[in-house]
């Protein structure tokens, strides 16, 4: 693996995990001073589409960077991730980048509003999962 592309799945992740911690904060505070002047985020924030069975979003994203992260982080030195660490990290992406793309349309489409912390962490997972697609392929030949 190219450590170019190590380190930008690795930043991505927490950048990701950043902002969904601080989403997850603002979820649990409400404190729309949050929002940075946003509108659209205390919008998205307070939809129905902000948690699913009472869970908020935002902890989804907690949890689904910190597996990127600590898979990326053990894929050197645990033997099960030596041989399997490109198909889990694309397993996570892949499942995270279907999840952004129920986001994004529920946003634009439903909501109408784009919250700016939820943008971010959209990109960051999108190119997480371009990441592991180049990652699966290199390893392939």
């Amino acid at each position: 693996m190219k450590l170019w592309i190590y380190r930008a799945t690795m930043a991505l992740a927490i950048i990701g995990l950043g902002v969904s911690i601080y989403m997850t904060i603002y979820k649990f505070t409400g404190n729309d001073g949050m929002c940075l002047g946003s509108g659209d985020c205390s919008t998205v924030n307070a939809s129905r589409f902000s948690e699913v069975n009472g869970i908020p979003v935002a902890i989804f994203g907690v949890i689904g960077y910190a597996a990127i992260l600590l898979v990326s982080f053990f894929e050197k030195k645990i033997d099960f991730l030596k041989k399997n660490g490109d198909l889990a990290l694309f397993g996570m992406a892949l499942v995270g980048f279907l999840f952004t793309l129920w986001l994004v349309y529920v946003e634009i489409a439903l909501l109408k509003a784009l919250c700016p912390f939820c943008v971010t962490s959209q990109v960051a997972m999108t190119l997480i999962f371009i990441l592991s697609l180049v990652r699966l392929f290199q390893n392939q030949n």
